[in-house]
């Protein structure tokens, strides 16, 4: 069964588009990420023009972000006053983000940089989260301690002035290092089209010392309204928004997302940063075959009206 994209100007099958949706947003739920870097790319893969593939997901983001969200508040599991502080800083890099994104669109690299920015960071950030995991399950297996924290021990991210308290996450924490992040988290969001949870995730825990249980719902919690943000600004400037799309996304990333959240409440920390690493890894290594390989047809015809 084939439906019409306005937007993008083709064909699809519906089922495909509701089967990538509804894995986006089990994994959404089960990992704490937007969703963004892995649909973003498998609409790309099924040659979806990347312009809309990154507006369009975005806005998939948001309905995934939202599901899962809502069950941490439930659960108690969501600083609001951390993610109120890191939404300052994403909605301002959102804002420049969407400057360089249509900047690159409008000199013809857009492309070719989406491209290689998934490769640079999902290579990076998978290898390190996935060592990571790896040494700290073979801990677990042997019954090691982890490395314990010396006393009164802080990195230069905790000596940093403008300090505030999170009651919920039992932290007292400056809010310069909190605002960057979301600051960088927005860029990547309006110009990959990510909710930026892959970056977002390990950052809070390993950088800014933030209890795992809380991060996952406080990082659904800030992408929500930066994605939207994007969303509604990208459909207004750039016109790449297809509704279409993002109706059937949206429908089915809500769904996989309320059982991905129970499912990752059953998994171990490192067995979820684990899977996680494996899949970033994974989206990332695709893409860069895709830069080197020769492709089938080395011309193509691109439409105007696609991603106008």
């Amino acid at each position: 069964m084939t439906i019409y994209l306005p937007i993008a100007e083709l064909s699809v099958n519906i089922f495909i588009i509701l089967g990538m949706g509804a894995a986006v947003g089990f994994l959404s739920g089960m990992f704490g990420v937007g969703g963004g870097f892995l649909i973003t790319p498998l609409l790309i893969f099924y040659n979806i023009p990347p312009v809309v593939a990154v507006a369009t997901g975005a806005n998939q983001v948001v309905a995934s972000s939202i599901s899962g969200a809502i069950t941490h508040f439930r659960r108690g599991t969501l600083d609001m006053k951390l993610g109120s502080v890191l939404l300052i800083g994403g909605l301002t890099g959102a804002t420049l983000g969407i400057w360089i994104f249509s900047l690159l669109r409008r000199i013809g690299q857009l492309d070719l940089f989406i491209s290689l920015l998934y490769v640079v960071f999902l290579g990076t950030i998978g290898g390190l989260m996935l060592w990571e995991s790896l040494n700290a399950m073979r801990r677990a297996a042997r019954n090691e301690p982890a490395m314990p924290r010396k006393p009164g021990h802080h990195s230069w991210v905790h000596r940093l002035p403008l300090k505030m308290r999170f009651k919920k996450s039992k932290i007292y924490l400056s809010v310069i290092p909190v605002i960057g992040l979301g600051f960088g988290i927005g860029i990547l969001t309006s110009v990959m089209g990510v909710g930026g949870g892959f970056i977002m995730v390990p950052a809070m825990i390993y950088l800014l010392r933030i209890p795992t249980n809380v991060v996952v719902g406080t990082s659904l919690f800030q992408i929500i309204f930066v994605t939207a943000y994007t969303t509604v600004v990208q459909a207004a400037t750039n016109y790449s928004v297809d509704i279409v799309l993002a109706f059937l996304l949206m429908v089915a990333g809500v769904i996989g997302a309320q059982y991905g959240v129970r499912v990752g409440q059953k998994l171990r920390g490192e067995q979820l940063r684990a899977l996680l690493g494996l899949l970033v890894l994974a989206v990332g290594l695709r893409l860069a075959i895709a830069l080197v390989v020769t492709p089938a047809d080395i011309y193509s015809v691109v439409l105007e009206g696609a991603g106008r």
